[in-house]
């Protein structure tokens, strides 16, 4: 009897104690997402993050440590556009490299808050070239005083590991369809092949001519000017002044004094302006819009980190049930697809693409891409209404590849001994060992074949194209946004603003009205997210090698080897995908 009452008495306990935490977090979750109080006369201090997201984390930890997004950042300027008590705006670019896609979304919203009249400038805390281009969209940019300004050019370097899988006794038993379906030579070559070289120039050259426009047009200088002028850099300070690249030099607090109407400045930081709700300034209200994010490697089942703060993962089965929410809800007058992919497995994208076609034929339906949307991811975006891309995105790469990694020298140097047992004639054909028979080989070469040939029925019938006008710009070619749009392949440039706005017009929404863009997949619910993973999500959280971009990328390059071996034709552009 006593031990029975010890039981229940450490049960009670243990649920008590449960309840307790339970109430703490959500107390602490109500008052820290609570709106904040702005004061009148703000100059809101807008310090873009490096590796902005498309969707904020939906585990516990992002209850209260939001993840900052593309979205958050164009919110804000959209909210400060309107907001009364905020004077002045101070972009302060993130030092790390960003893609194209992300710095031309935001830079579209400076570009529109400007509308407002109120000032809005740069601060350079260090000025590297892609941060100096969103600088330029900015009335007047101002630069620490000791930093130079690095503007050089553009430069792209590729990794090639075919020496380095020779050293340790692996090969690359890789197939491809399309002449430019340079995935496979990460693998398969040691440096670029003349398609790749061209296709690489192409990009370079598209993205460096992209430079020159923002900066001529920001700087009101010729386009020759400015060749002229990032010839000469880089560039230490006094001389960024003078040549008229940078208005002047100034350090934060003397900045913040400039800017002020008022006697003591105030600032207003983005952490505390980002909960200011947009419904509290008369904003996103009205009609109801879907907006389905696409964020990440494409592969079957669900949406899920591949690891805890790496590779994102699209997953049919999530994507299949958003599209089918967002299709059959009633009150969604359109669906807008957000897509930041390099694609993944081909029949997963195949199966995303049914969905996505399906509700085309019910509700207005518009592609959105953002930094990559390439090969599957392309080919999820194909069955749109319309495409809208920004000059910088990285999209096109219709073209499969499929193969695996033989490493039966890498076993023998280690000493390691591999046996089997197969039934079929064809059962070995995914030997960890050794490389595809003739047999083996013609059969992948099939399935590869037969996919690429899916995939150009699939645009063709998305765009209005012909089998042979999708080929001509396909075979696994990468292009930006601005090109792709000369090649039939997007239908505007822009971003996801200018896709919503497309969206409201085709449901008959009146463009200038304003919306609710409704996310899908929806959050979880906050019990959902108390008991989803805790301890798998604050591994991952707490683990340092997550924010290494080096890291990052390491591990993105060993999940495509593994989405390689799972034997699948992959619609994949690799190298992207750990960013």
């Amino acid at each position: 009897m006593a031990i029975a009452r010890g039981v229940r008495f450490i049960l009670l306990f243990m649920i008590a104690a449960v309840i307790v935490s339970m109430t703490g977090v959500a107390v602490s979750y109500f008052l820290l997402t609570r709106g904040p109080a702005v004061q009148s006369d703000s100059v809101l201090w807008l310090r873009i993050p490096a590796n902005l997201g498309e969707q904020a984390p939906d585990d516990v930890f992002g209850l209260f440590d939001q993840r900052d997004t593309v979205g958050s950042v164009v919110t804000a300027l959209r909210k400060a556009k309107v907001d009364d008590r905020v004077s002045a705006v101070v972009v302060v670019p993130p030092f790390a490299p960003v893609l194209w896609g992300t710095v031309q979304e935001i830079r579209d919203a400076v570009i529109d808050f400007r509308e407002s009249g109120k000032p809005i400038v740069a601060h350079l805390e260090f000025g590297m070239g892609q941060a100096y281009y969103l600088a330029t969209a900015c009335d007047r940019i101002f630069m620490s005083p000791t930093s130079p300004l690095m503007l050089v050019g553009v430069a792209s370097y590729e990794l090639f590991f075919r020496g380095t899988l020779e050293k340790v006794g692996i090969e690359a038993d890789m197939l491809a369809a399309g002449d430019y379906k340079t995935a496979i030579n990460t693998y398969t070559e040691s440096a670029f092949t003349p398609e790749h070289r061209e296709a690489s120039e192409a990009l370079s050259r598209d993205f460096y001519e992209q430079l020159i426009d923002g900066i001529a047009e920001g700087r009101d200088m010729t386009r020759g000017r400015v060749r002229e002028i990032i010839d000469q850099g880089p560039f230490v300070a006094a001389d960024a002044v003078s040549l008229g690249l940078v208005d002047d030099l100034a350090y934060e607090d003397e900045l913040l004094d400039r800017l002020a109407s008022d006697d003591e400045p105030v600032q207003l930081d983005f952490a505390t302006y980002r909960r200011v709700e947009p419904e509290s300034l008369g904003l996103d209200t009205g009609p109801r819009i879907a907006v389905v994010y696409a964020e990440g490697m494409i592969n079957f089942g669900s949406s899920t980190p591949d690891f805890p703060g790496s590779t994102q993962l699209v997953g049919s089965r999530t994507m299949t049930e958003a599209i089918q929410g967002a299709r059959d809800d009633p009150s969604i007058e359109a669906i807008v697809l957000r897509i930041d992919s390099p694609g993944g497995a081909a029949t997963a994208a195949d199966i995303i693409w049914r969905e996505l076609w399906l509700a085309r034929e019910q509700k207005p339906l518009v592609a959105s891409m953002g930094d990559v949307a390439a090969s599957g991811g392309y080919y999820i975006a194909a069955p749109a209404h319309a495409i809208v891309a920004q000059p910088g995105t990285l999209t096109g790469s219709i073209g499969v590849f499929g193969g695996k990694f033989a490493a039966a020298g890498a076993f023998d140097k280690l000493g390691v001994g591999v046996d089997g047992v197969t039934y079929g004639a064809q059962a070995d054909i995914f030997s960890p060992v050794d490389r595809f028979s003739d047999a083996a080989r013609a059969s992948m070469q099939a399935q590869v074949d037969d996919t690429y040939e899916r995939f150009l029925e699939v645009v063709a019938e998305g765009r209005a194209m012909s089998r042979d006008e999708v080929h001509a710009v396909a075979q696994g070619r990468v292009w930006t946004g601005r090109q792709a749009l000369a090649r039939g392949l997007v239908d505007e440039l822009g971003g996801l603003r200018r896709a919503v706005v497309l969206a409201q017009t085709r449901a008959g929404i009146d463009a200038e009205a304003e919306i609710t863009l409704v996310p899908y997949p929806g959050p979880r619910s906050f019990v959902e997210v108390l008991t989803g993973g805790v301890a798998a999500q604050a591994v991952g959280r707490e683990g340092a090698w997550p924010g290494s971009p080096y890291a990052r990328t390491a591990y993105a390059r060993w999940a495509e080897i593994e989405l390689a071996n799972q034997g699948a034709p992959l619609a994949l552009m690799p190298g992207v995908a750990g960013r």
